[in-house]
Order: structure tokens, then sequence, then C-alpha cells
């Protein structure tokens, strides 16, 4: 791959990694700089990756993983969502918030696994490559972020189906 495909990759997917960094990292601003670096590394790389996507997806993971360690707990979250094209209802905002909120309160490495298993709706096989750990360990990282989902989300959660979408184990 030479450099004009980096630059259509990159045009072509940068919206999609932005949110998935944005669903890891819980900042808008984070989210982009997540992304900006695992694409400098990848860039490095680029004629040798067979697989783009999978391969900045685990760099994004890597980066994010890494950071986490180096600033622990110091880090401050904001509440505020990125910008939507078009019209987003005060109901689906609302809800939005509180589940990244939900999301907010897990480890780094649960969230992560529920965000690449659920939201960028890979299988398991696929997560546990991109975090370097086993399948068994995506699964039982998935069954108790879901479940910690459901006790930070309430019992209310069964009702309003804009919080049970994808990320809360449903398929279409």
């Amino acid at each position: 791959m030479d450099d004009a495909e980096f630059r259509e990759f990159v045009e072509a997917r940068y919206a999609e990694l932005l949110r998935t960094a944005y669903l890891l990292t819980g900042s808008r601003d984070a989210a982009q700089d997540l992304v900006h670096d695992a694409l400098l590394k990848v860039m490095r790389h680029w004629r040798r990756v067979d697989e783009p996507i999978a391969y900045v997806r685990r760099a994004m993971v890597n980066e994010r993983t890494s950071r986490w360690r180096r600033i622990g707990l110091r880090e401050l979250l904001t509440s505020a969502v990125p910008d939507r094209a078009g019209p987003d209802s005060a109901d689906a905002v609302v809800a939005r918030d509180e589940l990244l909120a939900a999301l907010d309160r897990l480890p780094a490495r649960m969230r992560t696994v529920l965000v690449l298993r659920y939201w960028e709706d890979l299988p398991e096989a696929e997560v546990a490559q991109a975090m370097g750990c086993s399948v068994g360990t995506v699964k039982s990282q998935a069954a108790r972020g879901l479940a910690r989902l459901r006790d930070v989300l309430g019992s209310g959660v069964a009702g309003r189906p804009e919080l049970t979408g994808r990320l809360m184990g449903e398929r279409a």
C-alpha cells in the first residue's frame, strides 16, 4: 500500500475511528489525540499492513492502554458529546449522555471490550486479537461489563430502548 492509499483510508475511515476513540476515552479531545497518534504509528508501517482497520484499532487500543497506565485516574473526562450531523432529539442526547457516563465508570479494559464488541460489532476473536488477550477474557469482560452497565443505569433501562441498543448487547 502506498501513501495515496493511506490518505484514502484516513479520509474514508476517520469519522468511524473517531467515534470508536471517543467511546474508548470519553473525551472528544482525547479521542482526536488517540486517533492521530495511532495513525502516525500506523503510517510508519503502512506498506506492510494487510488489514488496515484491524491494525489501526489495535494501535488505538494499545495507545489508550498506555495512556491509561501513565496517567491513571488523574484524567478528567467531560460529559460533552461530540457534534453529530443532523437533528438530534433531546431524549436521545440525554440517553447517550447517561450511557457514556455509565461507560466512563467502567475500568478501561472492560470499556474497551464493550466498545469493540458491541459498538464496533467485532467478533470476540477480533476483539481478543486487538486487545492481545484470550477470547475467554473478552467473553467474561463483556458479561461483567454489561451487568455493570445495567446496574449503573438502573432498573429503568428495560423500558428505555434508547439505552438498550448495540452497546447493551442487543443485536439487530
